[in-house]
């Protein structure tokens, strides 16, 4: 099963998605310029083989609720999450108030 959930960060909307697949749940909360996501997120494949991309993401490990996620601390983040100031430590919220932040000097994606 797959949910959407709206959520709220700083007055601003976000969305939360989660997957439930067997034996484990995926789990994200998107921003229109970036995204947070639990431990599945393979930080190293962005960075290195997706590059050109330029993706703003930060993962998490050990979450199991996009509460959770929202709490959590970054494990790691992508080069271009890390110009922003999305670093190891900084809280789920926090990167999200950063991409909203950032967001605001960036074309909506389409």
């Amino acid at each position: 099963m797959v949910s959407m959930i709206p959520m709220t960060v700083d007055g601003q909307t976000v969305i939360g998605i989660h997957v439930a697949l067997p034996k484990t749940n995926l789990l994200a909360i998107t921003t229109n310029i970036g995204y947070i996501m639990c431990g599945a997120l393979d930080i190293q494949l962005l960075n290195e083989r997706l590059s050109e991309r330029e993706i703003i993401a930060a993962r998490m490990v050990g979450v199991k609720t996009l509460e959770e996620l929202l709490k959590g601390t970054v494990e790691s983040s992508t080069f271009k999450a890390q110009e922003l100031g999305i670093v190891p430590g900084t809280s789920g919220r926090e990167a999200l108030r950063i991409m909203l932040s950032a967001q605001t000097n960036t074309p909506a994606r389409s």
